[in-house]
């Protein structure tokens, strides 16, 4: 999937929200706690809820590795579901990857050959090097971190770097050079949404992955305003305000309704702007 692809979709549905499948095992509604694969029935039940809504799903790696093979056969389950059943939905990894050589060959290898995710989240502090190997892949994504909106990203993040640039800036000027608009896109938390405009004088074109709207405080009209573009070129993410939404036996119809109101939001949005 290239950019056009994606963008096309956002034109389809209207949105371009992406839905976060985080699952909690002690969050889980209690009519799917004593299920043989609880985190699948619960990502299935959401996902066939919400399939004409979202342009992407982003399954957190570290809620199923903690299961271990039990947890990574429902993150496999979860992959296969929305391949087979919803083609052309694009599927995010939300693994934060970074290291060299082989292993990040093998990484790849895992996330796009294995599971055969559409993009994987890569932490760019080793360099070129950690991120090359998934950029062989044709029509994958590398999303790569740039400027996170937890309280420990200013320890290196604003870090100063000269010529009056800090270090998210340096990451994001030199690594646009490794790739394209068809294959990076970056990651910007939504509480840090006014510093979209220096990220849009650097990176004008790519696509972004917002992640923090709902749960976490970032608001999205102040994400639109900072950092739409011509061809939209955001992805917004919301997790927990949209799975999380309801606990009872009706917990993929309300998170179908949470959905909804994000993307009649983003039609407005789209309808005003494009």
């Amino acid at each position: 999937m290239n950019s056009e692809q994606l963008f096309e979709q956002i034109k389809q549905k209207q949105s371009f929200l992406c839905i976060g499948l985080d699952p909690e095992i002690t969050k889980l509604p209690a009519c799917l706690r004593d299920a043989e694969l609880p985190l699948f029935e619960f990502n299935r039940r959401i996902i066939d809820a919400t399939y004409d809504l979202a342009v992407a799903y982003k399954p957190n790696l570290a809620f199923y590795e903690c299961f271990g093979t039990a947890g990574w056969k429902q993150l496999e389950l979860t992959i296969s579901h929305i391949r087979d059943h919803y083609p052309g939905i694009l599927i995010i990894a939300d693994a934060k990857r970074g290291d060299i050589g082989n292993t990040s060959k093998k990484y790849a290898e895992t996330f796009f050959e294995i599971l055969k995710c559409d993009a994987v989240t890569v932490a760019p502090y080793m360099g070129a090097d950690s991120v090359l190997p998934f950029l062989e892949y044709p029509g994958k994504w590398v999303i790569l971190l740039a400027l996170t909106s937890n309280p420990g990203s200013d320890d290196f993040q604003f870090l100063s770097t000269g010529n009056h640039e800090r270090l998210f800036e340096t990451v994001l000027r030199k690594s646009k050079h490794w790739g394209n608009s068809d294959n990076m896109m970056y990651v910007v938390g939504a509480t840090r949404a006014s510093m979209l405009v220096k990220v849009r004088e650097i990176l004008p074109d790519h696509f972004l992955l917002i992640p923090g709207i709902g749960a976490q405080g970032g608001d999205l009209e102040e994400v639109v305003r900072y950092g739409f573009n011509d061809r939209c070129g955001l992805i917004v993410n919301s997790s927990r305000a949209i799975i999380y939404a309801d606990a009872s036996e009706r917990f993929a119809e309300i998170a179908r309704e949470k959905a909804v109101e994000v993307q009649r939001k983003m039609k407005d949005i789209l309808g005003e702007r494009l």
